[in-house]
């Protein structure tokens, strides 16, 4: 059977932190084992809780979105971060990214399009809305906050092909697959690409390959 993908919620809304347990309950996969009204209520809650993935709010008192994301990066780095707003501000969206967030989805998206999210970040992948995908193009070439400053690279054919299955939001697993690559192969070229672009995740990797016009989406 495959295993629950554990999750929690930072949101000052009761009501659409229950709506997102309303949405959620359809999926036998998913099981929400905790939720917080701020990001520090959250964080007290993470190191008990141990959950796969949290969805947060990005504009919450005591403690926001952003500073959440920075704190769990620091103290919990396997977990992985999905900022869920009503707003699709191109900084908010930015700064979430700066932080160490995997995906962003708007809160009006279907519930087909959370769960896809949760999975997808889940395995690993960066994922970003519909909304916000077409607005990443506009907003990693304006800034220069998600990456460190780097000479220009180069990369062989392989590396620019896992670079686009990446941006595609591909598994290491199905990379592997399309590749004929070794699943350690992959994961060897993934951290090769991340040191040389000086990303720190796979949503790094996505931004500079957009900046830099290797991927366009």
């Amino acid at each position: 059977m495959k295993s629950q993908i554990r999750l929690m919620i930072a949101d000052d809304f009761p009501m659409f932190r229950e709506g997102l347990h309303l949405l959620l309950r359809h999926f036998a996969d998913i099981k929400i084992t905790g939720e917080a009204e701020d990001g520090a209520a959250l964080l007290s809650l993470i190191e008990k809780k141990q959950p796969d993935v949290v969805v947060t709010d990005i504009q919450m008192p005591v403690m926001n979105g952003v500073e959440l994301t920075k704190r769990i990066r620091a103290e919990y780095p396997a977990i992985k971060v999905i900022a869920l707003s009503i707003f699709g501000d191109e900084d908010l969206i930015m700064e979430m990214l700066d932080a160490g967030a995997n995906g962003y989805i708007i809160k009006n998206a279907p519930k087909e399009e959370v769960y896809e999210a949760i999975e997808t970040v889940y395995r690993g992948n960066p994922y970003f809305c519909n909304s916000t995908s077409m607005k990443l193009g506009k907003m990693v070439a304006a800034s220069r906050k998600v990456l460190s400053p780097v000479q220009e690279i180069n990369f062989n054919e392989k590396e620019l092909e896992i670079i686009r299955l990446i941006c595609e939001q591909y598994a290491s697993k199905e990379i592997a697959d399309k590749t004929k690559l070794a699943h350690r192969t992959v994961e060897k070229y993934r951290d090769r690409i991340m040191e040389k672009t000086g990303a720190r995740n796979v949503v790094g990797i996505v931004v500079y390959a957009i900046k830099k016009g290797l991927y366009k989406p």
